[in-house]
């Protein structure tokens, strides 16, 4: 994916890097996880990654327990989760994945980020077919693991594509091969570091340095919004 994912990924990861915004995060895609498939890990592979997530982010373990309880109990606040397309400065595509309790507040605050950024908010659906949505794990390679054996063995559980970064192995499958490959990983005994559904563009943009610079600031506000869990554009 190149020198500008990997910037991309640095700004982004150093952007995350603020523990009071980061676990209130990670606790509400546990909580969204729990509504949908129930409290028991074994049982549901969306509340597995979300708890695997959490803890490649150190989030305590007593932390990650809690999240648990809380959205197990009758009192717990009712997430929905919520997807946002919009075209932000220089024309830059972006999807602004959501949990929230509150759509009107977390519509509104999207639209202001667009907004002031001299972007707009589309209609949803409509920059679909500019991305691809795939399940993506990393995970990093021990120094034994022969990746080409490793990659004709996860084939029949989805694998699409796999690629190294230094020490970093990535995996790539269609989103619907998510819950298998992730199985496939598990029998494997593979420790995953991360693991999640990604939009990656189909076709990826080159912007300037100066361009970059007020996408970025937009990218900045939108993420650092507790309602905001995930953000993909078409940044090449």
């Amino acid at each position: 994916m190149g020198r500008a994912f990997e910037y991309r990924r640095a700004a982004k990861e150093a952007r995350w890097d603020k523990m009071s915004k980061l676990f209130p995060k990670l606790a509400k895609a546990i909580t969204v996880a729990v509504k949908e498939g129930g409290s028991e890990p074994e049982m549901n592979a969306k509340l597995r990654t979300a708890i695997q997530n959490a803890k490649a982010q150190n989030m305590p373990k007593d932390n990650i327990e809690n999240a648990i309880k809380r959205a197990s109990g009758g009192d717990a606040s009712d997430f929905v989760e919520v997807i946002y397309e919009g075209k932000g400065p220089h024309g830059v595509l972006v999807f602004v994945e959501c949990a929230t309790d509150n759509t009107t507040r977390t519509v509104a605050n999207v639209k202001s980020y667009f907004n002031k950024a001299g972007g707009s908010i589309a209609p949803n659906g409509s920059l679909e077919f500019m991305f691809s949505r795939k399940a993506v794990f990393e995970f990093e390679k021990p120094d034994e693991m022969d990746l080409e054996e490793l990659e004709l063995e996860l084939i029949d559980a989805g694998l699409e594509e796999i690629e190294e970064n230094e020490n970093m192995v990535y995996l790539y499958a269609d989103y619907t091969s998510f819950g298998t490959l992730s199985k496939a990983l598990e029998e494997h005994e593979i420790d995953i570091k991360k693991a999640n559904l990604q939009r990656i563009p189909t076709s990826p943009v080159e912007f300037t340095e100066e361009q970059m610079e007020d996408i970025e600031k937009m990218l900045d506000k939108i993420e650092d919004d507790d309602d905001v869990q995930q953000v993909f554009t078409n940044i090449a």
